[in-house]
This record gives structure tokens, C-alpha cells and sequence, in this order.
């Protein structure tokens, strides 16, 4: 099990699960209740363009991560 344990890891960790929302919005699921994860993207990262183009945005970056923690 993975403790996470300072601010920059929750962060991680809040973006990959916003990913994982926007992946199943881009696919046509919406949430019910609150915003969507398109709008907190664009509200609190200043992310532009369309729902696919952001969640590339987002791939890009987790790759780029993945590839420099190894």
C-alpha cells in the first residue's frame, strides 16, 4: 500500500484522478452532481482547447513524468 505524504504527491495525485474523469468524459459519462473535470481543469490549471485536447495535454505529462522517475 502506498501512503501519500506531502502536498506535491496528493497533487499527483488529484491530476491523474481528474485524467481518469476527463478520459470517461471524453468516452460520453458525466458526473451528476458538481463540475465536470473539464471545468476544474480549465478553472484551476488555465488548461485550453477541447475536452480531447486537454486530456493529451494530461497524457503527455503523465508520460513525461513516468519516464523521469526511472
Amino acid at each position: 500500500m502506498t501512503v501519500l505524504t506531502t502536498p506535491d504527491q496528493m497533487e499527483m495525485a488529484r491530476l491523474l484522478t481528474l485524467r481518469a474523469m476527463l478520459k470517461l468524459e471524453v468516452l460520453g459519462m458525466s458526473r451528476s452532481k458538481g463540475p465536470s473535470a473539464y471545468s476544474i481543469l480549465k478553472k484551476e490549471y488555465g488548461c485550453k482547447g477541447t475536452r480531447q485536447a486537454v486530456l493529451e495535454e494530461l497524457n503527455a505529462w503523465r508520460d513525461q513524468l513516468l519516464n523521469t522517475d526511472n
